[in-house]
């Protein structure tokens, strides 16, 4: 038992000071600390994060005054808080967790000494009673509007909670690495506060950003002490249900309680974590209504809302899943912290069930919508991860709300403890890297060493080295999805083509029958040092249709070569990808490049390159060289053009302009919003609209201006002769603040002035729809239309025709 539970405790990020007898997973993890990557995916990347993104996120922590604030909070400097958000303590705590989770891999006693030096700066920050809230004691009044007059007192906003979560992530991860209790007090010291303040007889109140609820299990697994745990019930079990407070509504999964939901809604991280937390609580308790409810909102994430590259969160307004089928590209927002979460979530989802369906959604995401979130030399960050740009979408080395890049630096450093789980005599294989690792069953330990070239070769050997000279165990070697024509266990993608080859399995050279059970073969058999197991899985390339639900989807195909989702970029196709058509019997060929992007297997092959004609009836095609690359690959090599889902119909495809008067103007604006979906290029772009808040195509709004008169300018080629304009008005009514303008003129230029064209027609401002404006012949080589915003609100233009 003791055995047991400290292997379960490596995982999830703890020590065990108290063996208790309570329950958990019905499977157990392999710690990351026993599995050990030595191939040329991971491994780089580990060591990436823990020699550059660890040490870089430190020192932007240290340059935006993530420290500092805890310094003024326990008296040792004097200042104002600085940040914009109550929530910003948590960025060091989660970088602690992953300096940490590194330390476990490989002594650093500089990063020590920091991590210590660091953990007594929170302890100065900590008041008497335990609470821990920099912003709070600080009297920060410019961010009270988020945190309320009294503690407690506005938790839909003020993240006290959420600081507290993640804080004993990080406190528990130290104690497991050091064994050192300087970080583990604080925050038993916080949690004794949160249970003497929340309970049955105390106050009624969840969260408002979940995440406490997995740091209150990782706290009662470290401590053995199950009041953490029956808080972290009682904060789920608190949400949906009214008793005198105003609800938090479905933003924060509020809306009703957990275990009668059975759709994602809301902000997607908190739902992640939501699901992940109530995992926990499950098997800690045995909650069967916990499990029925997290099993339905699976079922409604996978069948309805999960991005091809396995991001989840649809909507940039409230960082949101969408409705079903609503998965958009460009507007994509598919947060990073929300595919680490996602991982959480399925990886627990298989702890509690076996099922290696959720093995398939977790490695989606992993090669995927995950590490696109962190660029390759580890120092610049997506926050979303959309899966088509025109160029606007960048990484950054930092954000105001930094979240994603401490969430990177935790995670990556766990990579190794999601490939290997055990229960009783059997040993679970679920990811595929060369390294070696020890799994314990029941008393005594299996050493497994894998070779392969994963993900780019489907070839994996694996060496069974039992401890004993023979044993007897059943090895479940997971066939993912992927490779059995599957790409998700739902109907919401599904393959072109079915690959005909099967994947292979053999034990010392003899074929073994593939009998898949829950997307496992399972071989119960005497196994001897020194057995090989060889498993052939063929990579094809695959073309993905999506359902016909979704909408932005139609007529396009996605591609897919084992686990790795593929894209078109800018660099590789002439510098435009968004007008190509890569239809059915294109043939494409992999190809390994490995000067490129560090090493990668590119796709190639032969592609049409769309173009309007000059009279505005019928496209013209054109053959060019076709080239795709890793999705989480794509913005290394300067801003343009990239999308996932590509035209295999011309329909659905965005040629590129004919050649007009608007099409070849030189276009200037009063202001260039800081925004990166406003897109100055997108007005005389010729790209059909669907309406005004239409965020797959590029457009033009002035936005934060508001209640301001703007203008736009079209310079032309060459002086022209014009009497007609037509406008299509951007406005985000219920996602944003633009509408459309209160009024707006046109001017052409004669002489150097500006003179107002003139007619007799009404200057019109309807959204949804083409708004022409007839008038005088005029020549002249500029036209600018002067816009009005509505008081209170920004106007924007998606497109401008003149003829």
């Amino acid at each position: 038992m003791k055995y047991y539970i400290a292997l379960l405790i490596l995982l999830f990020g703890c020590i065990p000071v108290t063996i208790h007898a309570a329950g958990d997973y019905p499977i157990q993890p392999v710690p990351f600390t026993e599995v050990h990557f030595e191939d040329a995916f991971w491994a780089p990347r580990m060591e990436t994060n823990r020699t550059v993104t660890i040490p870089f996120a430190f020192k932007q922590c240290e340059d935006n005054g993530r420290m500092s604030n805890f310094a003024i909070a326990g008296g040792l400097a004097e200042g104002e808080q600085r940040g914009d958000f109550p929530f910003d303590d948590t960025d060091p705590y989660k970088i602690l967790e992953g300096a940490s989770y590194c330390l476990m891999l490989e002594p650093d006693p500089k990063l020590d000494k920091y991590l210590d030096d660091l953990i007594a700066l929170f302890a100065t920050a900590q008041e008497e009673d335990g609470y821990l809230y920099t912003v709070r004691t600080n009297q920060c009044d410019r961010l009270r509007n988020w945190f309320g007059d009294h503690r407690w007192s506005r938790l839909s906003g003020s993240h006290e909670l959420y600081n507290a979560g993640h804080m004993y992530e990080a406190a528990v991860a130290h104690y497991q690495a050091t064994g050192k209790r300087s970080f583990l007090e604080i925050a038993i010291k916080n949690a004794d506060l949160i249970d003497r303040t929340f309970g049955p007889d105390q106050l009624h109140l969840p969260p408002g950003h979940q995440v406490i609820e997995m740091g209150l299990c990782k706290l009662y697994r470290a401590t053995g002490e199950e009041r953490y745990l029956k808080l972290a019930k009682f904060l789920l079990d608190m949400r949906g249900r009214s008793e005198g407070r105003r609800l938090y509504g479905s933003y924060s999964q509020d809306h009703k309680p957990v275990v009668e939901q059975s759709e994602a809604v809301g902000h997607a991280v908190r739902a992640t974590y939501m699901y992940a937390g109530m995992a926990d609580v499950a098997a800690l308790t045995g909650d069967e209504d916990y499990i029925r409810a997290i099993g339905r909102i699976w079922d409604n994430v996978v069948s309805r809302k999960l991005y091809v590259t396995g991001g989840v969160g649809a909507r940039g307004s409230g960082e949101a899943f969408g409705d079903d089928y609503e998965l958009p590209n460009m507007s994509a927002y598919c947060e990073t912290c929300a595919a680490i979460g996602n991982v959480y979530w399925n990886h627990r989802m298989f702890l509690l069930h076996g099922d290696a369906r959720y093995i398939d959604v977790m490695e989606r995401t992993l090669y995927n919508g995950l590490i696109s979130g962190v660029s390759l030399d580890g120092k610049l960050f997506f926050y979303p991860n959309p899966l088509e740009s025109q160029g606007q979408h960048n990484r950054s080395p930092w954000f105001g709300c930094a979240c994603c890049p401490g969430n990177i630096t935790r995670f990556m450093a766990s990579v190794p403890g999601y490939a290997y789980a055990h229960r009783g005599d059997s040993l679970y294989v679920n990811l595929y890297a060369t390294g070696k690792s020890t799994i314990p069953l029941e008393g005594r330990s299996v050493q497994i060493r894998q070779t392969t070239e994963y993900p780019w070769d489907g070839k994996v050997r694996m060496e069974v080295i039992p401890e004993k000279p023979t044993d007897s165990f059943t090895l479940c070697v997971r066939i993912p999805g992927w490779a059995r024509n599957e790409p998700v266990p739902s109907d919401l993608y599904r393959y072109l083509r079915s690959d005909e080859e099967k994947p292979k399995l053999k034990v010392n050279g003899d074929s073994v029958d593939l009998i898949i059970k829950n997307g496992y073969v399972s071989m119960d058999r005497t196994w001897k040092r020194g057995d090989v197991v060889d498993l052939a899985l063929s990579m094809p390339i695959h073309r993905i249709v999506a359902h016909p639900n979704i909408k932005e989807d139609t007529g396009k195909v996605a591609l897919q070569r084992g686990p790795l989702i593929y894209c078109a970029e800018w660099p590789d196709n002439n510098g435009r990808v968004l007008n190509l058509l890569v239809e059915d019997d294109a043939v494409l060929q992999a190809r390994s490049q490995p000067d490129l992007l560090g090493g990668v297997t590119i796709l190639e092959g032969t592609a049409k390159e769309l173009s309007r004609q000059s009279d505005g009836d019928g496209l013209t095609e054109k053959s060019v060289r076709f080239r795709a690359i890793p999705y989480y690959a794509w913005a290394h090599r300067g801003s343009g053009e990239m999308a996932v889902w590509l035209a295999r119909k011309p329909e659905a495809a965005k040629p590129l302009p004919a050649p007009t008067i608007a099409s070849r103007s030189k276009v200037s604006t009063s202001f260039k919003s800081p925004t990166a979906n406003a897109r100055i290029e997108g007005v005389n772009d010729q790209v059909e609209l669907r309406n005004s808040i239409d965020h797959e195509v590029a457009f033009l709004h002035w936005w934060p201006h508001k209640g301001t008169t703007e203008w736009l300018q079209y310079e032309f080629a060459e002086p022209a002769q014009v009497a007609e304009v037509l406008v299509y008005w951007f406005d985000d009514t219920g996602r944003g603040e633009c509408r459309v303008p209160k009024s707006w003129r046109l001017f052409y230029e004669i002489e150097g002035q500006w003179e107002p064209v003139q007619t007799n027609n009404e200057y019109y401002c309807d959204k949804d729809r083409f708004n022409v404006l007839t008038f005088n012949t005029v020549k002249t080589n500029k036209l600018r239309m002067e816009v009005t915003c509505r008081d209170g609100f920004s106007a924007g233009v998606m497109e401008w025709t003149v003829k």
